[in-house]
C-alpha cells in the first residue's frame, strides 16, 4: 500500500526557487508545444527564455507575482501574475495571468485550480477588478481549464517567437 503525498503548501515564491520555475517551465512549455521533435529553433527559445537568470529577473520585479506549490520534495507547480500590463486591444484589463505551470504528473489534483484561487485573491486584495490571459488556441485542454474557471473569450492575438506567429485566445475574468 502506497502512502498518500502530503497536501502541497502555496506560497510566495523566493529568489532561492529560480532554478525550479526555469525547470519546471522548460519541462511543461515543452510538453505542451513540442510535439513532434524538438528543433533548434524551438530549442533555442526555450533555453534563451526559461533561465535561472530570467526568473530571478521577474522576482525582483515589483509588477510580478509569483506563488509555487510546494510538495515536499519542490516545487510541482506555479502561478505568474503581471501587473501594469494591458492585454492586446483591451487598456481596460491591466493584470495579466502571465503563467499557470503545473508539472504533467501532478495535473489533475486541484494544484492548478487552487494556484489561480490564491493568485488571483492576491490580485483583487491589491484592487485589480479582473485579470486576462493569452493561451494558444491549439491548447483546448487549458481553454476548458480556464472556461470552467470563469473566464471569457475577449479576443485574439499572436505568441511570436522570432518570425514565427501562433494565434492566442485571450481570455478574461472578473474578480470578486
Amino acid at each position: 500500500m502506497g502512502s498518500a503525498l502530503p497536501e502541497p503548501q502555496i506560497r510566495p515564491a523566493i529568489p532561492d526557487d529560480s532554478a525550479s520555475l526555469a525547470a519546471l517551465s522548460m519541462e511543461v512549455w515543452l510538453g505542451t508545444y513540442i510535439r513532434h521533435g524538438v528543433s533548434a529553433f524551438f530549442a533555442d527559445y526555450a533555453l534563451d527564455t526559461f533561465t535561472k537568470l530570467m526568473f530571478e529577473a521577474h522576482l525582483a520585479d515589483p509588477q510580478e507575482r509569483f506563488f509555487v506549490s510546494q510538495n515536499r520534495d519542490g516545487i510541482d507547480g506555479f502561478i505568474r501574475l503581471t501587473k501594469d500590463k494591458p492585454a492586446p486591444g483591451r487598456p481596460d484589463l491591466t493584470v495579466e495571468l502571465t503563467t499557470l505551470y503545473i508539472q504533467p504528473r501532478h495535473q489533475g489534483r486541484g494544484l492548478g485550480a487552487a494556484l489561480m484561487a490564491h493568485g488571483l485573491a492576491r490580485m483583487q486584495a491589491e484592487g485589480a477588478e479582473a485579470v486576462w490571459l493569452a493561451v494558444n488556441s491549439e491548447n483546448t485542454a487549458a481553454i476548458a481549464f480556464y472556461h470552467r474557471h470563469g473566464y471569457s473569450h475577449a479576443g485574439q492575438t499572436h505568441f511570436r517567437i522570432a518570425d514565427q506567429a501562433y494565434l492566442n485566445e485571450i481570455l478574461t475574468r472578473p474578480l470578486g
